[in-house]
């Protein structure tokens, strides 16, 4: 596999998120022919080994080759006929601190990069989350080192709530609000960081999730 012809290649090294590292991949595939082999190196991580393996299945991608090198690791990706996943990915949001979205955007983004349908739902303090220009903050006497933790999580390839929020509208994520919380925490649609935003209640979202394989409230 050492005499493979690349087409693309995307350099992980330094980050530790996979998500992060496989929503490059997935855009460099965009821009692929089937058949051609995407080339992406990382750090030696070990999530990274199950983590691309998982998608390359979920996605009819192929992962011919998966090696450790003197630097680091290895993988070849052969682009592969798009599958239709079929599934439905749906969650409730209700928080807005900084801690309290990591993993909540992490498994959305997770689904749709594996190709599921993903719909969001924010409520509570959440919808904060969506205003232009809102930066989420650590939790009481944590709160003053809010700019260096999340400083050291971009780096690592946990980017911004809110550029996670991009990428997820741009593999097609459906964004719901609460109409309900607006006013108690001051938020109107003049303040979106989105200009499509869907503000519904309670039933709208239950029907949506009712309809999901994967259903999450956090």
């Amino acid at each position: 596999m050492d005499t493979v012809t690349t087409l693309r290649r995307i350099d992980g090294t330094g980050k530790t998120i996979t998500t992060f590292v496989v929503f490059e991949a997935s855009a460099a595939l965009e821009t692929m022919q089937p058949g051609e082999v995407l080339e992406i190196v990382t750090d030696e991580f070990e999530p990274f080994e199950a983590d691309i393996a998982a998608w390359c299945t979920a996605t009819g991608n192929v992962l011919e080759l998966s090696e450790r090198t003197a630097t680091g690791h290895r993988f070849l990706v052969e682009k592969g006929p798009r599958l239709a996943n079929g599934a439905r990915f749906a969650m409730v949001i209700s928080g807005a601190g900084l801690l309290e979205l990591l993993s909540p955007l992490g498994f959305a983004l997770g689904a749709a990069l594996e190709g599921m349908q993903v719909d969001l739902y924010f409520q509570g303090p959440a919808v904060k989350v969506l205003t232009r220009g809102f930066r989420p903050k650590m939790p009481g006497w944590a709160r003053p080192f809010t700019r260096f933790a999340s400083a050291g999580m971009t780096k690592a390839g946990h980017i911004p709530a809110q550029e996670k929020l991009t990428q997820l509208q741009s593999l097609g994520a459906n964004i719901y609000v609460c109409g309900g919380s607006l006013a108690p925490f001051k938020v109107s649609r003049e303040d979106f960081m989105f200009d499509d935003l869907q503000i519904v209640e309670y039933l709208t979202f239950m029907s949506i999730m009712n309809d999901a394989d994967v259903q999450l409230y956090v």
